[in-house]
């Protein structure tokens, strides 16, 4: 008796090889993204090897390629943004961190170490961060100014200079608010949690060894040490110090003249105006103007610096659309002093 095979409507045998290809194609993105990753590691290990004696340092001569950004004059200005947190912990996607702040003291490095650069225009936009990160790119600023008695630095901030993002604006020859802008916020913070009480009641315990009694200062399942809260004050009120010394300096005022105004308090751009903390309140085109009138000139030559990028530096550099979600995690999790506003 013949055995008879049925064929499908289409005349073949239906295909029994979906898994041996999908298997396939798996690898294939596993070794493509392996590659990549090897591609990567080479290109960043090569920039190990002993530089020749005519080389300079990347980072002490950053490198960026510029954009034309505004204006059609001959004197040269550049255009740098800080927007966000300041903080060194932003989420660098596959590559590792991405550090926001060294980005802009490179930026501004640059501009101080071309010769063509009259100005910077400044534009913030920053509730403030890391005392530290605060206190580099003001410094920055500043020897930028150093660099030569005839360029200027002008401020723009668009909806917020508060705290730290105040402080690295006060270097400036000029500072302009948008009109909806909200600036000050002069003081520091430093905040965490205790949860002794609630320890004790779950019955959570704290073993901690120590080599002196002020090492584990703030230890959350220990009662508050008086003694220890007067030595962390004593930081918090050096550093409260010298922000009212810069901002006083910066802005030609008297500290007893910043001082009422630094409690930590916001003030709209109208007050900030009235109490001598701006020069101006206005937008792009009036920050433009007034760059060109510090100069003397009636046109400027706006630039920005871009790194140039490969598809793979793209790929593998992707970063959390909310990158100041893990900043602010730190700052919660590791008690730090921050000219940051915290509402």
């Amino acid at each position: 008796m013949k055995r008879e095979i049925q064929l499908h409507s289409s005349g073949s045998r239906p295909c029994r090889h979906g898994p041996f290809w999908a298997v396939i194609v798996a690898l294939a993105i596993v070794l493509g993204v392996s590659l990549m990753i090897n591609l990567t590691a080479v290109g960043l290990l090569s920039g190990s090897a002993k530089p020749m004696a005519d080389e300079v340092g990347e980072d002490e001569f950053p490198a960026f390629s510029e954009a034309h950004s505004y204006g059609s004059g001959t004197t040269k200005v550049v255009r740098i943004w800080y927007a966000g947190i300041l903080t060194r912990e932003l989420d660098g996607g596959w590559l590792g961190n991405f550090d926001p702040v060294e980005d802009c003291l490179r930026q501004i490095r640059a501009a101080r170490q071309d010769d063509e650069v009259a100005a910077i225009l400044f534009e913030v936009d920053s509730p403030g961060g890391e005392v530290t990160a605060a206190d580099e790119i003001h410094r920055e600023l500043t020897l930028f100014k150093e660099s030569r008695e005839d360029r200027r630095i002008v401020v723009l901030v668009h909806d917020m200079a508060a705290s730290g993002g105040y402080y690295v604006s006060v270097p400036a020859d000029r500072i302009l608010a948008q009109p909806t802008a909200l600036v000050g916020s002069i003081g520091v913070i430093l905040q965490t949690l205790n949860v002794q009480g609630l320890s004790e009641k779950i019955g959570v315990t704290d073993t901690t060894i120590k080599s002196g009694k002020n090492k584990d200062m703030l230890n959350p399942f220990h009662p508050v040490d008086p003694e220890q809260l007067a030595l962390l004050q004593a930081s918090i009120d050096a550093m409260y110090d010298r922000f009212v010394d810069l901002v006083a300096a910066g802005r030609r005022l008297k500290k007893s003249e910043v001082r009422p105004l630094a409690d930590g308090r916001l003030f709209t751009a109208e007050e900030a105006l009235k109490h001598g903390l701006i020069d101006g309140i206005g937008y792009w085109d009036e920050a433009f103007d007034e760059t060109a009138a510090l100069l003397g000139v009636d046109d400027l030559y706006v630039v920005t610096y871009q790194i140039e990028r490969t598809f793979f530096e793209q790929l593998l550099g992707l970063r959390s659309p909310l990158p100041g979600l893990r900043a602010m995690f730190s700052a919660a999790t590791t008690p730090r002093r921050l000219y940051l506003w915290k509402p």
